[in-house]
């Protein structure tokens, strides 16, 4: 095993190895990028589908200089919305706020928002990185009603809809 900091190099890929055909999907590793075909599976969830190789001149370098995926600028978001009575709490996340409360205002979403008539937003939470935001959401789903209440008091004392504010 390659440890962090330590510089690989791995085989560049070429388009004589059909490399640069469509749908190939790359294992991105500490070893830099390999072919799979999307049949194959992958238990190790590394497998990006529609990576793109990495640039020999990044491979050459130490695993810390490969930057992250395309993530680096984009904002995730937890949010709580309630009914008109604000009887009803669903908590969700997304990556586009604003477009994810319109769905659900509009009942364009199929399901609990949908039928339970949620439309109102009323607390939200910002991160730079899905895996934190998607830990956030269940630890807010996994908590009791009580605590939820108390979240939207915490930064929302009136339950006003916030949809506006975006």
């Amino acid at each position: 095993m390659v440890a962090a900091g330590q510089i690989t190099t791995a085989p560049p890929l070429s388009v004589a190895n059909g490399d640069h055909r469509g749908g190939a999907t790359y294992l991105l590793s500490l070893r830099g990028a390999q072919r799979r075909s999307n049949s194959e599976d992958s238990r190790d969830g590394q497998i990006l589908p529609g990576a793109q190789p990495i640039p020999m001149s990044l491979r050459e370098r130490s695993d810390e200089a490969i930057p992250e995926t395309t993530q680096m600028n984009k904002q995730y978001y937890i949010y709580i919305m309630t009914n008109k009575r604000n009887t009803v709490l669903y908590t969700g996340v997304t990556n586009n706020l604003k477009r994810r409360v319109y769905e659900h205002r509009e009942k364009l979403v199929e399901g609990f928002t949908k039928k339970y008539n949620v439309t109102k937003l009323v607390y939200y939470e910002v991160f730079d990185n899905i895996e934190n935001a998607i830990l956030r959401e269940k630890q807010i789903k996994g908590g009791s009603r009580q605590k939820k209440i108390d979240l939207v008091d915490s930064m929302n004392k009136e339950w006003r809809d916030l949809y506006e504010e975006l």
